[in-house]
């Protein structure tokens, strides 16, 4: 499916379940199946090494959590796709796959806070040397990028301050350097924003937030450059934070609805916020693209579109 040609509707629906599927059933099936089993030896090693299409072991790959890694795939327009048992489990695995000691990371202050521990506390005892900068303060983010470093690793929106930062000027900063541009889209989803259009090179999204939508299961989903992808992937299948079947397929059930509930979301976000800007009990009210976040004239220069989330404060300050 031609994702730069077809409808984010179309894709949310049917990205990844074009093919026909066993007996033909018109939906995913729920593969539980651990081990798959081939008639000779010769056969289990074509599909071991690659050289023919194929499940060997659901700790690797797994029928029902490919179908939502290619349609995550399609929707960011990514090169490839892995997945993951959390958000959080997308998140360390892409960081301790693609750093080590020595190695240089610069991130920024508003990461979601289990990303922020690692940062803080588990990079540094693996002699990972970080840097986090203020948010909305890309002087900073480019200066500390300029003095060279192995990983920038963006999240916008911010998750929950919602703040907003440039993905496509830290992005050439950091290939200036050599550096990988690793962006967490969980907030914005690939209805609103595409990072890897804007010159990232990694996806991560937490599934278990908006792309699943139902809050009924957990998962993360890694896309984007194949070599970088694959990289993760080894890491991961060995490190054993694997999807599970039951809940990709929930998860990628949830996508089916993904831009309704989005454009749906937006929509009504804006709505809130034009009511509490005015409201004589709102204090402070947080929407990108209203005027009153400090990272919202980054929004028109990312192509999206108003964040479907909205932040206030109703009697006392935060």
């Amino acid at each position: 499916m031609d994702s730069g040609k077809t409808r984010k509707s179309t894709l949310s629906v049917w990205g990844g379940e074009t093919g026909r599927f066993t007996n033909g059933a018109v939906t995913s099936p729920v593969v539980h199946s651990v081990a798959f089993a081939y008639d000779d030896l010769d056969e289990w090693h074509a599909v071991a090494t690659g050289k023919s299409e194929g499940f060997i072991y659901s700790r690797n790959t797994n029928p029902t959590v490919q179908v939502l890694e290619e349609k995550t795939r399609v929707l960011e327009s990514g090169e490839a796709a892995t997945s993951f048992s959390t958000g959080m489990g997308a998140i360390s695995n892409t960081l301790f796959a693609l750093l080590g000691p020595g190695k240089r990371v610069v991130s920024i202050k508003d990461t979601y806070g289990g990303a922020s521990k690692i940062f803080l506390e588990f990079l540094p005892a693996y002699n990972v040397k970080v840097h986090l900068c203020d948010t909305t303060d890309h002087e900073q983010i480019e200066a500390e990028i300029a003095k060279g470093c192995d990983l920038v690793y963006l999240e916008t929106p911010t998750n929950p301050t919602l703040k907003v930062v440039d993905i496509k000027r830290l992005s050439t900063a950091a290939k200036k350097v050599g550096a990988v541009t690793v962006v967490d889209n969980t907030f914005a989803s690939p209805i609103n924003q595409n990072p890897l259009a804007l010159g990232a090179d990694l996806v991560i999204h937490s599934a278990t937030k908006f792309l699943c939508g139902h809050s009924d299961a957990m998962g993360g989903l890694l896309c984007g450059k194949k070599e970088l992808v694959e990289k993760v992937f080894r890491y991961r299948e060995i490190n054993g934070a694997s999807l599970q079947a039951e809940p990709a397929y929930l998860i990628a059930r949830g996508m089916k609805t993904l831009e309704l509930r989005i454009e749906r979301q937006n929509t009504s976000a804006l709505r809130i916020a034009q009511y509490l800007k005015v409201h004589k009990k709102g204090k402070r009210c947080f929407l990108s693209r209203i005027g009153n976040t400090s990272g919202s004239q980054y929004c028109e220069k990312s192509d999206v579109r108003v964040w479907r989330c909205v932040k206030f404060c109703i009697g006392w300050r935060l």
